[in-house]
């Protein structure tokens, strides 16, 4: 098999594998952050920083959150590093921003953070600062999972199909899974744009 063959039919399993009970209880996580009209935090670094900038807009325009990500604000993310340490990054911007036991933390990793290994400290100072104020913690992560899987409230494991490609494949289903979570109809509050479209021209063909 060619490798092209070959990644589209590991993507095939990595669908299969999904534990879709583990994605409803995170849907309904949120839900319940959005009824208590509580912020969403999502944290990420490297690729799982650009897609927590990306669901920031999702979860803003399309559910209604108000929503941020620590990482779209780069002179107060390299202040903070320059002078306090990698580490605390997230902890300390929450810190400035209040957080509060209305509020959750998404987070996406592919590690899910490890102080043993020092992979990711400022995912699992942001989530220790979580636990203590009562702020509810959500995942969608890699590999077993890591600080993350352990300590939050609802998380999504991607399931790990080649022991060569976790990164690839956990980064592109993030994107999959919070898709999933902005489009579904517990959290959903406006169409997007093209669906609109298509439903006009649908409606305008109707009245023909």
């Amino acid at each position: 098999m060619i490798f092209s063959e070959i990644f589209l039919q590991q993507t095939r399993r990595v669908v299969d594998e999904l534990d879709t009970k583990a994605i409803e209880k995170v849907v309904d996580e949120l839900a319940k952050i959005h009824k208590r009209s509580g912020r969403l935090f999502i944290l990420g670094v490297g690729g799982s920083a650009a897609n927590a900038s990306h669901a920031v807009n999702d979860f803003r325009k399309i559910c209604g959150f108000e929503c941020y990500a620590p990482t779209d604000n780069v002179a107060e993310l390299t202040a903070r590093t320059n002078d306090d340490g990698w580490a605390s990054i997230f902890s300390e911007w929450l810190k400035g921003s209040r957080l509060h036991k209305r509020d959750g933390l998404l987070i996406f990793s592919v590690g899910g953070g490890n102080l043993e290994k020092n992979v990711s400290p400022n995912l699992v100072s942001a989530i220790q600062l979580a636990q203590q104020v009562g702020a509810t913690i959500l995942g969608v992560v890699g590999r077993d999972g890591g600080y993350t899987a352990k300590a939050a409230h609802a998380c999504v494991i991607v399931p790990t199909v080649h022991i060569d490609l976790i990164t690839p494949h956990t980064e592109a289903f993030q994107a999959v899974i919070w898709h999933l979570f902005v489009s579904h109809p517990k959290l959903k509050k406006s169409q997007t744009k093209w669906e609109s479209v298509a439903h006009g021209k649908k409606k305008r063909r109707a009245k023909k």
